[in-house]
């Protein structure tokens, strides 16, 4: 796949609680930002969890391809955002998430799902 100047923004709403849309949209982030596309990725509601060192590592799902390496990818290669009131609800801090995670909240979101050349996905 050429390198492209579109952005890939993803969200992903699901976590352990519905495994198959979880893994999906960080299969889909990954795979993007392996092909040069510049990613974002957005952890919001109960995949907020998986900001947090070791949770990745607790996922499973038959079939997937392991949620620390997909995470590690994007990590490595793109941006990773845990939603402000979803950390807030949990009481997660900026102390204590993974290496590379920022916070923000839903202006940042959508100042990048609206920037020219985005596309949003939201699983």
């Amino acid at each position: 796949m050429p390198e492209t100047s579109r952005t890939l923004v993803v969200k992903v709403t699901a976590g352990a609680d519905a495994p198959e849309r979880c893994s999906q949209a960080f299969t889909v982030a990954a795979t993007a930002a392996a092909a040069g596309v510049p990613v974002s990725l957005w952890l919001t509601g109960e995949s907020a969890w998986f900001a947090l060192p070791g949770r990745a590592a607790e996922f499973e799902l038959p079939h997937a391809a392991a949620l620390p390496d997909l995470l590690e990818a994007v990590l490595a290669a793109g941006t990773v955002t845990l939603c402000t009131q979803c950390a807030a609800r949990r009481e997660i801090t900026g102390a204590d998430v993974l290496p590379g995670v920022r916070i923000a909240g839903a202006a940042v979101f959508v100042e990048e799902a609206l920037a020219a050349g985005a596309q949003a996905v939201v699983y």
